[in-house]
C-alpha cells in the first residue's frame, strides 16, 4: 500500500483498471487524471527500490519517529531474539488525533485523500495479493534488484486518454438515443 501512496502513477493505473472492470465508477477517471496532472504527485513521488519480494523499504527508521513521539506503537509476534513472525502497527490515541488534524491542513490533507484512494484500490486484498497485482506491471516486474522502480506516467496517461475518449463516445451515443 505504501508503494501506491508514494507512486501516484501506479495508483492511477489501478483506478483505471477498476473502472475498466466495472468495480469503480467512471468518475474515477477524473481522479486518475488529477493523480497524473496535478503538481502534487510530482512533489510527493518518493521512489522505492525493488528487492526479492517487490517494492521494499525498512519501516523501522520511519516508524521509530512515530513511536518516539507516542503517535504509534509496534508489536512483534514470535520468539524474542528470533525473526518476528508478524509485525502489527497500531495508531495511538495521540496519533489518531494528529491524523485528524493533518487531514484538515490544506497542504498535508493531500495525504489523507491519497490514503483513501489507496484503501479503495487495495480493497480487502492482503499483502500477497497486492504484491501480485503490482507485479502485473511490466516496469515494476522488470526492475533490477536494488534499483528504484521507474514511473509509468506516460503509459498511464495514454491509457487514460483512450478510456476517457471511449466514455465520451458512449455518453454521446446514449444522448443521441
Amino acid at each position: 500500500m505504501d508503494f501506491w501512496l508514494r507512486n501516484p502513477d501506479y495508483l492511477a493505473d489501478e483506478l483505471l483498471t477498476m473502472v475498466q472492470v466495472g468495480t469503480a465508477d467512471p468518475s474515477h477517471l477524473i481522479t486518475a487524471r488529477s493523480l497524473l496532472d496535478d503538481p502534487e504527485p510530482d512533489l510527493r513521488w518518493y521512489p522505492m527500490p525493488r528487492w526479492f519480494f517487490g517494492a521494499y523499504e525498512q519501516l523501522d527508521d520511519a516508524f521509530s519517529l512515530l513511536e518516539t513521539y507516542g503517535l504509534a506503537t509496534l508489536r512483534r509476534l514470535g520468539q524474542p531474539g528470533k525473526k518476528s513472525k508478524r509485525n502489527q502497527f497500531y495508531l495511538t490515541t495521540a496519533g489518531a488525533a494528529a491524523v485528524a488534524d493533518l487531514a484538515k491542513d490544506p497542504t498535508l490533507g493531500w495525504y489523507a485523500q491519497q490514503v483513501k484512494l489507496v484503501a479503495l484500490v487495495a480493497g480487502d486484498d492482503g499483502g500477497q495479493a497486492l504484491k501480485d497485482r503490482q507485479y502485473l506491471q511490466a516496469t515494476y516486474a522488470g526492475t533490477e534488484l536494488g534499483v528504484d522502480i521507474a514511473p509509468i506516467a506516460p503509459r498511464v496517461r495514454e491509457r487514460l486518454d483512450a478510456m476517457s475518449t471511449a466514455v465520451v463516445e458512449k455518453v454521446g451515443k446514449e444522448v443521441e438515443a
